[in-house]
């Protein structure tokens, strides 16, 4: 995915046709400045500067002079993703955006907007690549980049190709590349291993559910990531509706954002301890499943009765959760996709956070409204 922007280059950045991000305002003092053909081009659009409005100005051989982009303060940066697919292929800059920090933020945008996922349709039409600025911070946004494009892909790979034994691929290649150490229990060893719910969740299917563990660096504080791994969930035999399992093959999305954040952490070598914990599964049915009303066991000795075999992710949690307290990480944070409930309650575009430490809640807080990108603390 990085392969649409481009590391800054003295000679490719000035080749590259320049992007104007503007407002309204900035517009009007755009016209004043560069009058001539340009500025009677954008008038005879009709070009506003509404957000997300789009201005090529013609240049000479039918190429582009610049290209104008209307934004507000709503979407800041994250305007600029719209601009590898609706551009023409080729590269691009930006000239002008609105704050201190613009360009840097804009290459995380412009990388993110050329997402396409293309594993069983071919790539199409190349986005345009956009030469990032001098002073980017071009290894970091490469980082972040990667990392979400590594997740987005594993969500949107069919179960038939993301089941657990395809996670732990993943993530042991991830260790190989970056010098972690990986390990597994596979099937029967989650019992002797304890891991007796990530056993239960999974044992019915053909696919052995399994405990996943990477290890990286041996400096810092301690982080540990867990992920629910839930490769496919049918429900069990508390099955879903045929609309309710459609898209069942992203309730392993936690998983999947614990790995991205990992790369993310260790292809930055961040000085930290990391530990990412997944217990992968598919949630199946075949003569033993387990069954509403059964009472089972979990790591720490707790008993839990199962109302409901469609609430597995809790139970996987529980034993990986179990886990990661047993080790001397300062943080422990797990990505989960738990319950429709949360998106009752905030909708499509707001994840909910909860927490046990009101500062972190509110760094995590901070940090996402810094990015334009909230989460919401619920009690």
């Amino acid at each position: 995915m990085t392969a649409m922007i481009r590391a800054y280059d003295k000679a490719a950045f000035e080749d590259a046709t320049p992007v104007y991000v503007l407002n309204e305002n900035r517009l009007q003092a755009w016209v004043l400045e560069r009058g001539g053909v340009a500025a009677r081009w954008i008038e005879s659009l009709g070009f506003n500067a509404a957000a997300g409005e789009l201005a090529m100005v013609p240049g000479g051989e039918g190429g582009i002079e610049a290209v104008l982009l209307g934004a507000s303060a709503e979407e800041g940066f994250w305007i600029a993703g719209v601009l590898p697919q609706r551009l023409p292929p080729g590269e691009y800059r930006i000239a002008e955006g609105p704050g201190d920090g613009f360009a840097e933020q804009a290459a995380l945008a412009w990388a993110l907007g050329a997402y396409r996922f293309t594993r069983y349709t071919g790539n199409g039409k190349p986005p345009a690549t956009l030469v990032v600025s001098p002073g980017v911070a071009f290894d970091r946004v490469r980082s972040q980049a990667d990392g979400i494009t590594l997740c987005r892909d594993l969500i949107n790979t069919p179960a038939m190709d993301m089941m657990p034994r395809d996670i732990s691929e993943t993530m042991r290649e991830l260790s190989k590349t970056f010098g972690g150490r990986f390990e597994e229990l596979v099937g029967e060893e989650l019992l002797s291993g304890n891991y007796p719910m990530v056993h239960a969740v999974g044992r019915a299917s053909a696919n052995p559910p399994r405990m996943l563990e990477l290890n990286w660096g041996d400096r810092g504080p301690g982080i540990t990531l867990v992920g629910k791994g839930v490769a496919f969930d049918s429900g069990g035999l508390d099955i879903k509706s045929a609309n309710g399992m459609r898209l069942m093959k992203k309730d392993m999305g936690g998983a999947a954002h614990v790995i991205g954040l990992a790369h993310m952490i260790v292809s930055s070598a961040l000085p930290v301890r990391l530990r990412v914990l997944v217990p992968a599964a598919e949630n199946a049915i075949s003569g033993n499943a387990y069954r509403p009303g059964d009472v089972l066991t979990a790591r720490n000795g707790k008993t839990v009765e199962i109302d409901n075999t469609d609430a597995e992710g809790r139970l996987l949690l529980a034993d990986a959760l179990c886990a990661a307290g047993e080790g001397d990480s300062e943080v422990v944070i797990d990505f989960a996709t738990l319950t429709g409930a949360a998106r009752v309650a905030l909708g499509t575009e707001i994840p909910a956070m909860f927490s046990t430490t009101e500062s972190l809640s509110r760094a995590v807080c901070e940090a996402s409204d810094g990015v334009l990108d909230p989460v919401w603390p619920l009690p």
